[in-house]
């Protein structure tokens, strides 16, 4: 007779505060939205994609990359999303999220939405469609974080 396994769960948390090295590709990266209010992805010799963010290899070809290249400050919209629930260590909600790719990068980057009412979150999220026009925002204090920047909806002309 085969006898039924029971599957035991244990609660956990855990709660750790840590610090690691960003490389020094990311250390660069960093170093260029802090001090030069810059956005620089990496370009890879073999197929030239620019990779944003960077990192020391491609992640297509696995060819380390070589050369930075300035990218934005403007992109467009690959996806969001409008956040209504509280995460720990997140601001308090609602925020908006997208993940942009800035113009001259290959690759997208994920990072907050400013300046979008989100009293709404259907309008919102019209306002954030897919292929919306962005523009980069940079925060007054930074300090070689993602968050040294943010993006903002591009202002559209008024046609004639």
């Amino acid at each position: 007779m085969e006898s039924k396994q029971e599957i035991v769960t244990i609660p956990g948390h855990w709660d750790i505060s840590f610090q690691y090295a960003a490389g020094a590709t990311g250390s660069e990266f960093l170093r260029r939205l802090r001090d030069e209010k810059r956005i620089s992805g990496v370009q890879c010799p073999q197929c030239r994609r620019v990779i944003l963010p960077p990192r020391g290899f491609c992640d297509r070809c696995f060819a380390a990359v070589e050369g930075w290249v300035d990218v934005g400050p403007r992109g467009r919209i690959e996806a969001f999303t409008i956040t209504t629930e509280a995460f720990l260590g997140l601001p308090d909600p609602p925020y908006a999220i997208a993940y942009v790719a800035l113009d001259g990068a290959s690759t997208a980057m994920v990072n907050f939405v400013r300046g979008v009412d989100l009293s709404d979150v259907h309008e919102a999220a019209r306002a954030l469609a897919v292929g919306t026009r962005v523009t980069v925002g940079w925060s007054r204090r930074r300090k070689g974080r993602v968050t040294d920047f943010h993006y903002r909806l591009a202002k559209t002309r008024a046609r004639a």
